[in-house]
């Protein structure tokens, strides 16, 4: 049987290397893409470890160019794309005025066109392979616009709407495309992270969690599968926050969101 394929960017470190080391356990083949080669090369070796090949690189998401290069060069040593997970993001939290343009521009940088980049890069290769599944890290900061985390959500709304709409057009190609709602997970991003939500809320998901949602969205269960879902909630909290944002008013979500974030 061929080797099933995954392509991860922001695979050296937190959900993408979990994502990546999940996956290797069940004998894929690993592509591992991030800016941190030193841990790109223990990340190999670890799925090594498990028996699986590993095939990483060093990638900027905000370079297209390079991205499209990374993901040609995987597939022509694999021969197919099964699954590819934009997971490289940044999470810059704080009051909007208190932040740089500068700082504002990079979080847009990585977490919308990085998105974009990928998309583009992987659609060819996803088409040429059957029941591919984009993979899109949102949070659940897409449900309604974060107090002190303004871009960050913003950039979240983006991919929400980018993967529910590339969903309804590559259907046709025979690609799903998902998205992962996870709330604050404790990794590297959020270890400086002080906000009202997450104070009122706290981090109590792990990668693990993240990693496990994403697994269960590539292979989804037959329920799953004929409701065609698209949005992938990561534990109770955020499950719970995105079904009750479905039926409240706006002015009832609101509030709750001003509440969580002490505003």
């Amino acid at each position: 049987m061929t080797t099933r394929t995954i392509l991860i960017t922001g695979a050296a470190a937190g959900i993408g290397r979990t994502t990546a080391l999940t996956f290797a356990r069940e004998g894929w083949t690993i592509g591992g893409y991030d800016i941190d080669e030193a841990g790109l090369a223990t990340l190999a070796a670890e799925v090594e470890a498990l028996g699986a090949r590993a095939i990483t690189g060093r990638l900027d998401v905000t370079d297209a160019d390079a991205f499209a290069a990374a993901v040609d060069g995987f597939v022509e040593q694999t021969g197919r794309l099964d699954v590819l997970v934009n997971n490289a993001g940044i999470l810059r939290a704080g009051q909007f005025v208190d932040m740089s343009v500068a700082t504002h521009h990079l979080e847009i940088d990585i977490n919308v066109k990085g998105v974009v980049n990928g998309a583009h890069a992987g659609f060819r290769h996803l088409k040429a392979t059957p029941g591919s599944v984009m993979v899109n890290l949102a949070s659940a900061s897409a449900i309604y616009g974060q107090a002190e985390l303004a871009n960050y959500s913003a950039t979240k709304f983006f991919v929400r709407g980018l993967s529910e709409a590339l969903d309804l057009e590559w259907g046709a190609h025979g690609i799903r495309v998902v998205a992962i709602w996870p709330l604050f997970v404790e990794t590297a991003m959020t270890a400086d992270i002080a906000t009202g939500t997450t104070d009122t809320l706290g981090i109590r998901l792990g990668p693990q969690d993240v990693a496990n949602t994403i697994r269960a969205a590539v292979e989804p269960s037959t329920v799953r599968r004929t409701l065609h879902q698209v949005h992938y909630p990561v534990g109770t909290q955020s499950t719970v926050l995105s079904l009750g944002s479905r039926f409240s008013p706006a002015w009832l979500t609101r509030l709750v969101n001003k509440r969580l974030a002490h505003s």
